[in-house]
């Protein structure tokens, strides 16, 4: 039993996320509440480790709907599997064929078969998709809503009964009620803006870059091969880099790969052929490492602002140290 936030946050750690207070408290509220968890910020900052860490401790089936644009009801709910039903159709052919032998009429034959149509539009037939999979488990589950953002407004507000009333409607069968009510967490990375009505029925959760401490308190969990003077320097540069102005500012996902690749290269330290061979684990397009490269070599650099796009005033802030800086 999880009693309090230091418990969570305890738990957590154990299946290797290191969690901040406040993600710690949301969890905890989440589950006592029975509310749905929708967690927004950057991609790669552990929103989606967070529902995988969350049905670890808790021993629970992890369900993932990953949402993209054009999903819709039958991807997401149910479909039903229309091959299996014309193979039973072929199969009960003659069986068809008796039920219909003396019908007078078009009309009475169709009358016959709509009494059967229970028989080829029951659960049977039925194909369970990820949310009428979490609706109908035999036990508690984590239902991770991922990116939600990318799924189309119309996606969003089918979503609202299923949040509201974890209940969800196929036509054929009537409501189907949760046996369970599943622990849910929605991710969004911002790429557009949620609706108010589903920001509503959900605790809301921020997840930001982690600080130095806590992305190095990550590496060296995730990375224990590392180490503790490296993975430091690791980080360090990896902060740096996300106070540049870049296309795409790498992610915590991508500091444990860059952690990993130093491992395997046997690094005993960040020198230039090293880091310079290895910014492509971090940074996904070539401006970037350009960018990163001269500032290493020796341009200094400025943070930049992440709401306005301008360095910071005051002081000789810089978002990445010089190659000659690590070797004094």
């Amino acid at each position: 039993m999880r009693n309090n936030i230091d418990d969570v946050m305890k738990a957590l750690r154990e299946q290797q996320y290191v969690a901040t207070a406040e993600i710690a408290t949301v969890m905890f509220l989440a589950e006592k509440l029975g509310k749905p968890v929708l967690a927004e910020g950057p991609a790669g900052v552990g929103k989606t480790e967070l529902a995988k860490a969350w049905a670890g401790l808790s021993g629970k089936r992890f369900i993932r709907l990953q949402c993209y644009e054009g999903l819709d009801e039958s991807k997401a709910l149910y479909e039903w599997e229309y091959a299996k039903q014309m193979l039973y159709t072929q199969l009960l052919r003659d069986k068809l064929s008796q039920l219909l032998s003396d019908a007078t009429s078009l009309t009475a034959a169709a009358d016959r078969l709509a009494g059967e149509e229970s028989v080829f539009f029951s659960e049977r037939f039925l194909l369970a998709r990820p949310l009428l999979q979490a609706i109908t488990a035999d036990e508690p589950v984590v239902l991770l809503i991922d990116e939600i953002d990318r799924a189309d407004a119309e996606f969003e507000a089918f979503l609202l009964e299923v949040l509201s009333d974890f209940q969800v409607t196929v036509p054929e069968l009537g409501t189907i009620k949760a046996k369970h009510q599943p622990i849910v967490l929605l991710t969004s990375n911002n790429t557009r803006e949620l609706s108010e009505a589903l920001k509503r029925r959900c605790l809301y959760l921020f997840i930001d870059y982690p600080s130095s401490e806590t992305e190095t308190n990550i590496v060296r969990m995730r990375v224990p091969q590392l180490n503790a003077k490296l993975a430091q320097q690791a980080v360090e540069i990896v902060q740096g880099l996300r106070g540049m102005d870049l296309k795409k500012n790498p992610s915590v996902s991508e500091t444990i790969d860059w952690a990993r690749a130093l491992v395997t290269l046997n690094a005993e330290n960040l020198d230039r052929e090293t880091l310079e061979t290895t910014l492509t684990v971090l940074l996904k397009h070539e401006s970037d490492v350009q960018k990163a490269k001269r500032a290493l070599s020796g341009q200094r650099q400025h943070p930049v602002d992440r709401q306005g796009g301008n360095p910071p005033q005051g002081g000789q802030n810089r978002g990445l140290r010089r190659f000659s800086d690590w070797n004094n």
